[in-house]
Formats: C-alpha cells, sequence, structure tokens
C-alpha cells in the first residue's frame, strides 16, 4: 500500500493487505484471461488488443487516483518510490523482455498467474527466468557499466516536458482514448470483421463518457504544493488573510514558563540560521514538511499551539496561510516576526523616564527577558530538523 495519510494501514498490516490484493489480483488477470499465452501475444500479431486496453486503463486510473489522494492530503508523495532511469539498460532490457514476451507467451506477473492454474509451458517460462536472473546476477561485474550507463535520475514526464501534471494526465488520457479506437481498427481488419470500430450502443457511449470525465477529472486535482505555494505570493491576499498572532512579550514570557507544555515553536528559518540560535521549545521545519506524512503528525498534536516562526512576519503568513489551508489546527504567528523579537526582548533598550505603570512594567519584564532568553537559546539543545524516520521503500516493477 502507498504511504497514505493518516497511517489508516500499519505497516505490518500493510503485508497482509498485500497479499490479498496480490491473490486478487491474479484472480482478476485469469478471468480476463491473461493465463492463455495466444491471447496475451494477440497484441503483437494484431488480433486482440486486451492486453493494451487492459494495462493502459489501469495506469490511467492509477494516475488519477494518485493525483487525488495527493491532492486531499491522503498520500505523501515524497515516500513514492520512483524507479531511476538508466537508458541503455532500460532499452535493451525491453527489448529482451519483449522477445522473450513474444517467444514464451508470458510476462513475469501473468506467467506466475497461468502456473498457479497449472499450465506447463508457464512453469518453463518462469524456469527460464530465474536462470535469466542467476546469469544477470553472476555476470554483474560484467553488465554493471552497461546497466548504470546514461542514469536520468527519477525524471517524471510531465517535468521532463515541461508542463504541469494535469495537463500531462488530461494528453496522456486523451492518447489512451485515441490507442484503443486505433486498437480496434487493427483488431477488426487482421480478424476481418465488418463492423465499425466503435458504434453508438449503451456500451461504447459509456466508455467514451468515462474516458471524458476521466480526461476532465485531471484538472479537478491540481498539485497542492504548487497551487499553494502560488496562492500565497499574492501579497495583499497574504496580508489580508486572518491569522492568530502573539505578541512578543507573550512569546517571551512562555518561553520563559518551563511549565508551560502547550507551545510548540515551528521555526522556518534556515537550518544554519537556527544551528546559530535555536529557540527553547522549537522544531526546524521547511515548506516541504507541511505536505509530508511525518510532520503532519506533529502539527497534529492535541493541545499543542504552534507557533510559526521566521525572521520577518510575511513568510510566517506565507507558512501558516498553507498549513491552515492544509486544514492544521492552533496556528498562530508572532507579531513582527523574529526581528521584532530581537528588537523588542533580545536588545531591549529600556524606556527613560517611564510615563505610565504600562512602561514600568514593560522595562522590567522585557529587562528580565532579556537577560534569561540567551542563557536559556545558549543551553538549550537543539531538536534540529522534524525527524523524518519513514524512507522511501526502495523497488516497484
Amino acid at each position: 500500500m502507498g504511504p497514505l495519510v493518516p497511517d489508516i494501514i500499519s505497516n505490518n498490516l500493510n503485508f497482509i493487505v498485500a497479499l490479498v490484493i496480490g491473490i486478487l489480483f491474479g484472480a482478476i488477470l485469469e478471468q480476463a484471461g491473461f493465463s492463455t499465452s495466444k491471447k496475451l501475444v494477440g497484441l503483437f500479431y494484431g488480433y486482440d488488443f486486451t492486453v493494451l486496453r487492459v494495462f493502459f486503463t489501469a495506469g490511467l486510473v492509477a494516475m488519477i487516483g494518485v493525483m487525488g489522494l495527493d491532492h486531499y492530503g491522503l498520500l505523501d508523495m515524497s515516500l513514492v518510490y520512483i524507479n531511476p532511469t538508466f537508458l541503455w539498460s532500460a532499452i535493451i532490457g525491453g527489448l529482451i523482455m519483449g522477445l522473450g514476451f513474444v517467444v514464451g507467451g508470458f510476462c513475469p506477473g501473468t506467467s506466475v498467474c497461468a502456473a498457479a492454474i497449472g499450465k506447463i509451458d508457464a512453469m518453463i517460462f518462469i524456469v527460464g527466468a530465474f536462470f535469466g536472473v542467476i546469469i544477470f546476477a553472476e555476470g554483474y561485474p560484467i553488465f554493471e557499466p552497461l546497466y548504470k550507463a546514461a542514469n536520468l535520475g527519477n525524471p517524471r514526464f510531465f517535468e521532463t516536458l515541461g508542463m504541469s501534471q494535469n495537463v500531462f494526465a488530461f494528453i496522456f488520457i486523451v492518447v489512451g482514448l485515441f490507442s484503443f479506437w486505433i486498437a480496434s481498427i487493427v483488431e477488426n481488419k487482421v480478424n476481418k470483421v465488418e463492423k465499425p470500430p466503435i458504434r453508438f450502443t449503451p456500451y461504447y457511449i459509456s466508455i467514451v463518457a468515462i474516458g471524458i470525465l476521466m480526461a476532465l477529472s485531471a484538472f479537478v486535482f491540481p498539485d497542492r504544493k504548487v497551487s499553494l505555494t502560488q496562492l500565497v505570493e499574492n501579497a495583499n491576499y497574504v496580508k489580508s488573510y486572518n491569522l492568530e498572532t502573539i505578541t512578543v512579550d507573550e512569546f517571551a514570557y512562555r518561553l520563559m514558563d518551563e511549565q508551560d507544555n502547550k507551545l510548540q515553536i515551528i521555526d522556518f528559518r534556515p537550518e544554519k540560521e537556527y544551528s546559530k540560535e535555536s529557540l527553547p521549545k522549537s522544531t526546524l521545519f521547511t515548506i516541504d514538511n507541511l505536505f509530508e506524512k511525518e510532520p503532519n503528525q506533529l502539527l497534529s498534536l492535541k493541545h499543542k499551539i504552534n507557533v510559526f516562526v521566521a525572521d520577518d512576519e510575511m513568510t510566517e503568513r506565507k507558512m501558516a496561510i498553507i498549513a491552515t489551508e492544509l486544514g492544521y489546527k492552533r496556528i498562530k504567528i508572532l507579531q513582527g516576526g523574529l526581528n521584532s523579537f530581537r528588537e523588542q526582548i533580545l536588545n531591549f533598550k529600556p524606556i527613560e523616564n517611564p510615563k505610565n505603570i504600562d512602561e514600568v512594567y514593560q522595562n522590567r519584564f522585557r529587562t528580565k527577558a532579556k537577560a534569561v532568553i540567551p542563557v536559556l537559546i545558549q543551553n538549550n539543545k537543539s531538536a534540529g530538523p522534524v525527524k523524518k524516520e519513514q524512507k522511501r521503500v526502495v523497488g516497484g516493477c
């Protein structure tokens, strides 16, 4: 299962769920005829494009599903593993697998499915696959230079093409529908079927309608991070957004109060600045952390007040708006930012000849805070960046 937010399915339960899904997946493959080599290789001979339709449809549905889960904050994309692309090994490996598919009549997944129902040719295919794995493993030192040649990293198509993922998803779905139409024409021609490839029947109308809805839904799920970061680029919107604030005096008082367990400071300064001067009860955050799974748990702690701090209030407001739009509660910002806190507290200059009792109390409190807080900062053991124990699970088909 994917890295869902929150943890609806635990890591241990993931294995059980994966087993059940695997069994159901195999059963569906068998029912769809994917345990028959004749049906599978029909793709290469042009008489049966079921493989194209099934796997293309699966890819389109998965794409929209991932976009939807990411949009609503139910999936942490930073934990989703993307296989690295080694260009030449991908090309050569694809040719070898394609040749094996045509000759053997199976791919690795469908061969297991067919072997499970007693197909002898599938069992032989699996044995051959094991020999291939052994040859590659034993000869890896020889193959390694070619295997790792032309490393393109972990590219995503829409980034490589320089377009948004929504536009790419729309184009991809349209291409899929067009491919289904072309495949039907080829099938009819090879099988000498006189009927038109697409007819105005409820079946075909439903398929086209679903395809159009999927294509349009690509624009319903914009990338959350991109849309929210663009939203806070509007200075007027940021300034007018209603946010709770905390004054520098209240902030200083709560820093000095060792019994105050409700205050939780979320620091958005660069790590170098934070390491030089880290406030007690603070954790270093970045904008990326707001969209990730484990930081999500820290900001969602009950009975905690999350005070967002940065050098300037404008940065605080932007981060607080993003957090609020993501659904986090009990968010406050420090008035004037840390620059104002340093000026009014850490570098406080007493008011000469105070004119009223408020100025007397202010002198007394800020003078004390100026002496105490630097000691707290100096003795503070920095919590450092927010802890992220979970990492991308390496692997994939």
